[in-house]
Formats: C-alpha cells, structure tokens, sequence
C-alpha cells in the first residue's frame, strides 16, 4: 500500500482529467502511480516545481500535452488542483491564476 493518495480540488476536475484523450489520459495515470509509489516530486519530464507549493504534472500523448497542477498537504495526500489540455508552448497565465488560488484554498 502506498503512503501518498491522490485527490482533486472538486468534481469538476476530476471530470476534466477523466475527460481528456486516451492517450494523455494514460501518460497521467503512468505519472501518477509512479508518484504514489515514489512520492510527489518526481522531477522532469514528469513532474515540475513551479513555485510557492505549486507543481505540476506534465502528461503527454499523441493527441497533445496534458498539465495538472498540484500541491501536497498533511497527511501525505496530493492535490489536483486545476487540469487542463495545452494548445500553446507556454502555459497560459489564466490557468496559473486559478491554480494558485486554489492552492490558497487548500494549504495553511
């Protein structure tokens, strides 16, 4: 059994996670469980810190790229935050935002 389990911000991101294409969708559930076994930061390409207690998932398949924000809080839980599909090479400031005020939500 592992020490760290997943859980997201609300019902409506774990829609947009279970809702993007198979393949991207497979990339995060491959980076998850490694996560679960070996812990929230695996580094890259898998995982990335973006700052503050922010990081990030970063999936990928044939169909796209995939990006879930997260944080760890006590208890060894990881939170999704906010989940996207990227359609740009930067990602764009709006989903950073909603992340960021999510995280404040969650964390001390």
């Amino acid at each position: 059994m592992s020490a760290w389990q997943f859980s997201y911000y609300n019902a409506k991101v774990a829609a947009t996670v279970d809702a993007w294409p198979v393949g991207i969708l497979a990339s995060f559930q491959r980076i998850a469980r490694a996560m679960l076994e070996h812990g929230p930061d695996l580094g890259m390409p898998h995982t990335r810190a973006m700052g503050g207690g922010l990081f990030e998932i970063r999936a990928k398949g044939r169909e796209g790229i995939g990006r879930a924000f997260y944080c760890t809080v006590t208890g060894h839980r990881i939170v999704i935050l906010h989940a996207f599909t990227k359609k740009t090479e930067q990602t764009p400031q709006r989903e950073l935002e909603t992340a960021r005020a999510r995280l404040k939500d969650v964390t001390p």
